[in-house]
């Protein structure tokens, strides 16, 4: 089964220094039928002004994912981080018990990029940080894992049963993923346009996938795509 989620009917707010898009019910935006889809509870897609940002905000019992389309932001934390996760790079953040934080662009371009939340496996976890560049060429016409529960391949690690890969398709090109048996999947349509499994896609939209053994993926235009293999 294969239900796309148009990108044109997420929620939508511009407050002039962010503009944002929710494909789940997020702070005003509120839909029953899309409260999240397994253990993902947030998918918001944030384009943010240059020199502007969230300033210092508290947050528990979530795993935080940081994915830069272009641009650049920097990160304070009450763990005593100071990074800059710039694009090709994905930021983890485990709010566990607590932890404050802050978002900016602290630049001269605008800031796009995907900001992901899911539900831990367990509460109270210790508070931590991480965060990965994952160069171009590994991504390129495959499935390339981000962040997954054991770290697997030198991607990040998060604290839920979800292994997130990041894909880029030039036109024409396509990338296949076996789906194992009770194991479903969002894939969510960062850029460009193709189908998935022979269905329209196109940037915004998110997919989710149940009961299908393998996924193709196939570029109409270049594709930068996530893809969520949840339990």
């Amino acid at each position: 089964m294969i239900y796309v989620r148009s990108g044109e009917e997420r929620g939508h707010a511009n407050h002039g220094w962010l503009d944002t898009h929710h494909t789940f019910s997020f702070a005003d935006y509120h839909d029953p039928d899309f409260m999240g889809f397994r253990s993902l509870r947030v998918i918001n897609e944030d384009t943010v002004a240059p020199q502007r940002g969230f300033g210092m905000h508290p947050h528990r019992d979530m795993e935080i994912i940081t994915y830069v389309l272009s641009g650049a932001v920097e990160h304070r934390d009450s763990m005593g981080t100071h990074a800059v996760i710039k694009a090709g790079e994905v930021q983890r953040m485990t709010a566990g018990t607590g932890v404050l934080h802050s978002e900016k662009n602290s630049f001269d371009q605008p800031l796009h990029l995907l900001q992901i939340w899911l539900f831990p496996k367990e509460q109270g976890l210790k508070p931590g940080y991480e965060q990965k560049a994952f160069d171009e060429k590994e991504r390129q016409g495959r499935f390339r894992v981000v962040a997954s529960p054991d770290g697997r391949d030198g991607s990040l690690t998060v604290h839920q049963d979800v292994v997130l890969h990041g894909t880029l398709l030039g036109q024409g090109e396509q990338a296949e993923y076996a789906l194992a048996p009770g194991r479903h999947a969002w894939v969510q349509v960062a850029r460009g346009s193709g189908t998935l499994n022979g269905v329209k896609v196109k940037a915004g939209d998110g997919v989710a996938v149940s009961a299908e053994e393998r996924l193709v993926l196939a570029a109409e235009e270049p594709i930068e795509a996530l893809l969520f293999d949840l339990a």
